[in-house]
């Protein structure tokens, strides 16, 4: 069947908004109890509601939380770590009241039908990332205090299982916390913390204290990381070995503590994730003697299993290239995989016979290969002699092509955090630009992870400056290689990303549209109006502030509207705590008041990122359709 030929844009296309939102869910925090597996549902359909799932032995898939109950904390405003479970019985965080609720199971292969009950009292308090400690009858976890008014104070926590109203403070001092966790005989824990202005991918410390018999800590010894050490996911093995991941060799590798660090096997590689939610997992145990784990490398991830008495690491063949969330029992492995051409889902390995088996799809959909772009890995000289990298993502629709004369339009997705990473796995947004004639840029920009410690600390007190140099000069580089219309160049962004787009949209002139979501456009206001967890992210990536005062305002787009001459449009929730809506609507306003072509779509409800099927398709729809008036194309029907 031939081709159609018609305009780069206006391509007719099956991958849709309701596509997109239909039956999709977000997965994560995979874990064991026993036979039985346990993971995390965001459901869009639900109105984002976050519901705990177990599939037990003999395939019975059952909702763990009832209807009532959304099973997310907001720790550090972006939770992660929101549930525990032990011999069937569940440990959650209510995202209502944020109380922690235990919910017991009535029968070993019946779903859960028992309401849960609070198992900690009502109070301004939050809780995530808890274990349970079977000797002592508890659970150990962080604690975020909000009750005292002004910063709240993190601590780690014990609270009685059988009487709530016993709350042990076991570790205090520091302004951060995360991994508790105990040995396997229940006579050590060790956890991680930092302190302002470091976040967990600057600089975190490694402790360790004995737990006495009355379930009290002895002295705690510092084992490991400092103001210029990473230390991520701190882990017992079966014969009570402490194992962690450090940067200290510039890349996140594994090593382990026997009185002395010892390197297991330093490679190029990154072993380690920025902790920007609890619970993150990227190696378990099989055994004493073996651990399988998942790494980074140029952007892809691999998964491979390592001999703890040779450091032998030998790969073990997947088709995914994204791995995430991995958790080991004996020979069982579990984690969210996903490639170019496949969306993530949850994957359990068979060690003995190397079965994969996918157990839950985040999207039922299957689409024909005909209609997705497959990202190619790029890299591009930068400012000052450096290279960055991407994911170049063609236009691609099998029933359409353009005129030998023309060049597709292109869209710059710069990434939110800063301090995280794009990948390559199935990005139905993505190739809901590619499959209408758009090409995409996906850009890991200086201070992203996966290239190790130096380049992450690329945009130490140069954000809004490298990260927008890399975006304008990716953007550049296609258009001198004749990929894409240097003339009909789009950059959008959330968060981080949306602070990337309008400084590129302001300082630059290489971009003739943008989009924003929940983007920072005043630094100042970010620096006094947000967060304990990030209050202090922008002394690393701007500088002190108010010292350095002029600094935060050179660099903010709110103060240079005058610069600013192209359309944008902006998408913001109402209850976002870590970008409130007032950064957007001060560049809406200014804009406006300019005579620049200007949209703002304000979702009710919303926090940080959208949660909603029906907004998530309206701010998808409304990107396309604001670039559609600028690049002067029209939509297939």
């Amino acid at each position: 069947m031939s081709k159609k030929t018609a305009p780069y844009g206006s391509w007719k296309s099956p991958i849709t908004t309701d596509l997109i939102v239909e039956g999709t869910v977000g997965l994560g925090g995979l874990t064991w109890d026993g036979d039985n597996i346990y993971w995390i549902e965001g459901r869009p359909s639900e109105a984002g509601r976050s519901v705990i799932v177990r599939l037990t032995p003999d395939n019975q898939l059952n909702d763990v939380t009832p209807q009532s109950f959304n099973a997310r904390t907001r720790v550090h405003e972006y939770g992660g770590g929101s549930y525990t479970v032990d011999q069937g019985n569940v440990y959650f965080s209510n995202f209502v009241d944020q109380r922690l609720y235990q919910q017991k199971i009535q029968g070993k292969n019946i779903p859960y039908e028992v309401t849960p009950e609070p198992l900690t009292p009502e109070g301004d308090y939050r809780y995530a990332d808890g274990v349970i400690d079977t000797q002592n009858q508890r659970l150990i976890c962080v604690r975020e205090d909000h009750t005292q008014g002004g910063e709240p104070v993190n601590t780690i926590v014990s609270i009685n299982l059988n009487n709530s109203e016993d709350i042990r403070v076991l570790v205090e001092g520091n302004d951060f916390y995360a991994f508790p966790r105990l040995s396997p005989n229940g006579n050590k824990l060790s956890w991680i913390s930092w302190n302002h202005p470091n976040m967990p991918w600057d600089g975190t410390e490694l402790w360790v204290a004995d737990v006495n018999s009355e379930g009290l800590l002895g002295e705690k010894i510092l084992i490991a990381g400092g103001l210029e050490e990473s230390i991520f996911q701190p882990q017992w093995s079966p014969d009570g070995i402490l194992y962690f991941v450090s940067d200290r060799s510039n890349w996140w590798n594994l090593y382990r503590y026997t009185g002395t660090i010892e390197p297991l096997h330093p490679i190029a590689a990154e072993f380690g994730l920025p902790l920007w939610v609890f619970g993150m997992s990227t190696y378990g145990f099989s055994s004493a003697e073996k651990i399988i784990c998942t790494y980074s490398k140029n952007g892809n991830s691999y998964l491979a299993s390592l001999d703890t008495k040779t450091l032998q690491l030998q790969d073990i063949e997947t088709p995914y290239t994204v791995i995430d969330g991995l958790t080991v029992s004996g020979n069982q492995v579990l984690f969210i995989g996903s490639s170019p051409t496949e969306s993530s889902a949850i994957v359990k390995l068979n060690l003995e016979t190397g079965e994969l088996e996918v157990l839950r799809r985040s999207s039922q959909i299957v689409l024909d290969k005909g209609y997705l772009s497959v990202p190619q890995p790029i890299e591009f000289p930068t400012e000052n002699g450096k290279t960055a990298y991407g994911f170049f993502y063609p236009p691609q629709n099998k029933d359409y092509q353009a005129s030998e004369s023309e060049k597709p339009p292109l869209v710059v997705k710069s990434h939110g955090g800063p301090t995280a990473a794009t990948s390559s796995s199935l990005s139905l947004k993505n190739q809901y630009w590619t499959s209408r004639g758009f090409a995409v840029l996906d850009v890991n920009y200086g201070g992203s992870t996966g290239y190790g410690r130096e380049y992450r600390q690329r945009l130490n007190k140069s954000w809004g400056i490298v990260d927008v140099d890399d975006c304008c000069n990716g953007a550049k580089y296609l258009a001198e290689q004749g990929l894409v219309d240097g003339n009909r160049m789009a950059i959008a962004g959330g968060s981080a990303g949306g602070y990337t787009t309008l400084c590129a949209l302001t300082f630059k002139d290489v971009f003739k549209a943008g989009a924003s979501y929940y983007g920072v456009s005043d630094l100042e206001a970010l620096a006094t109006d947000t967060h304990k967890f990030e209050a202090r992210y922008l002394d690393k990536l701007i500088g002190d502030y108010p010292e350095e005062k002029a600094i935060y305002q050179q660099r903010s787009p709110i103060h240079y509207v005058d610069q600013l001459s192209c359309p944008v449009i902006f998408f913001q929730g109402s209850e976002d705590k870590i970008v409130p809506p007032n950064q957007a609507e001060m560049m809406v306003a200014a804009l406006k008041a300019k005579g620049v072509t200007v949209e703002y779509v304000l979702f009710e409800g919303e926090q940080h990122g959208f949660r909603k099927a029906e907004n998530i398709k309206r701010a998808i729809d409304g990107e396309f359709g604001f670039y559609a008036k600028v690049f002067n194309f029209q939509p297939a029907k």
